[in-house]
């Protein structure tokens, strides 16, 4: 009787031990995990910002593209009102030369309508200087904040790649901490703790907090409570399957 009380007792010590291993474990998993989580959020991050600077540059190629066109339309317009000028000095060359009042009406006439349409242009021609120069302030009111995303976002993307490389680094460090701890643990618990792990965002082993499971809060039966206080085996949630333990029993 009193064989079989010793034997219960070392099996139990052993497997507080183990348990305080895979807690162990738990605080640097939880780090490592957390860790990783920032290091996938982080080029999201910047992605976010990199879209919002593309969305910029691309109202920049707008706005050029606006100003070219106001522009040439302009020299189109220039173009024409030379083209009316030379046709009114043709017009009016030409009215020396003619023989009969009627044609001499008619050209009248003709210049009339060229100046008319001239001064049609010449309208058209300042109301495309004040476009000209509307475009070109936007363009420039934009070309600055484009400049100051590009700032931002290079700043941005300089803090990201230095969180990164340090973020690593630490991930590096409990890895490396975690690898010396992790052959203590006796493999079938280790494959059960990790594999709850991966599957419960990081969080294998809890503690039972008043009568309920620390991970996902379902309350827990005395006829559980009584397992876990023998330490005879890894009792786990029955909803969420993670690892239980009682903070007190360590």
């Amino acid at each position: 009787m009193t064989r079989e009380k010793d034997l219960m007792t070392v099996t139990g010590q052993n497997l507080k031990d183990q348990i305080r291993k895979l807690v162990e474990l738990q605080v640097m998993d939880e780090e490592i995990f957390r860790f990783k989580r920032e290091l996938r959020e982080k080029p999201v991050e910047l992605e976010a910002l990199k879209v919002e600077f593309d969305s910029k540059k691309v109202t920049l190629k707008e706005l050029e593209d606006k100003l070219k066109t106001v522009q040439v339309q302009q020299k189109e317009l220039e173009l024409d009102l030379k083209m009316k000028e030379e046709g009114i000095a043709k017009a009016d060359a030409s009215l020396s030369l003619l023989k009969t009042n009627k044609e001499y009406q008619a050209r009248l006439l003709e210049i009339e309508n060229l100046k008319a349409d001239k001064s049609i242009v010449e309208e058209r021609i300042l109301l495309g200087y004040d476009d000209v120069d509307a475009a070109r302030k936007a363009l420039e009111a934009e070309k600055v904040t484009v400049l100051q995303y590009e700032k931002e976002f290079n700043a941005k993307k300089k803090q990201v790649d230095d969180d990164v490389a340090v973020i690593g680094d630490q991930v590096k460090v409990k890895e490396s901490q975690r690898s010396r701890i992790a052959p203590e643990v006796r493999p079938d618990y280790l494959s059960r703790y990790e594999r709850v792990l991966k599957n419960k965002d990081g969080l294998g082993i809890v503690k039972v907090d008043n009568h309920a499971c620390g991970g996902c809060h379902m309350h827990l039966t005395e006829q559980v409570m009584n397992e876990l206080k023998k330490y005879e085996q890894i009792i786990a949630c029955d909803q969420c399957a993670r690892i239980l333990y009682l903070a007190d029993d360590l």
